[in-house]
């Protein structure tokens, strides 16, 4: 089956000791399941495809989803952004730019 939007949500889990956040430490579980409950209370007729997924790599910025097929990457996602995502980017097909990768590194990088 080819989806239309396919949503990687990280849960990754690191050791307790390790010196490196972890998306699944930071809600990466609970994120799939409101990703999941939210598309399935909306009924959307899209074929969508949300999974969990193994790291990322950019760790540092928080909890991270990337959705195909635009490639695009959201970092430091809260389940307050769950509803967010889904109604801009899902539904209308408009990032959120304040949470896409590239505008988290440059504010970061302005600090």
């Amino acid at each position: 089956m080819i989806y239309e939007k396919h949503i990687f949500i990280c849960t990754n889990q690191r050791a307790a000791d390790a010196s490196r956040k972890s998306c699944g430490e930071a809600h990466g579980l609970q994120l799939v399941d409101a990703f999941k409950k939210k598309l399935k209370e909306l009924q959307l007729p899209n074929k969508l495809r949300v999974q969990k997924a193994g790291c990322l790599d950019i760790c540092d910025f928080g909890p991270t989803i990337v959705i195909y097929p635009e490639g695009v990457f959201y970092v430091g996602v809260q389940l307050s952004d769950v509803d967010e995502i889904i109604n801009e980017h899902i539904i209308n097909n408009k990032p959120v730019e304040r949470l896409k990768l590239e505008i988290v590194r440059e504010k970061k990088m302005k600090k």
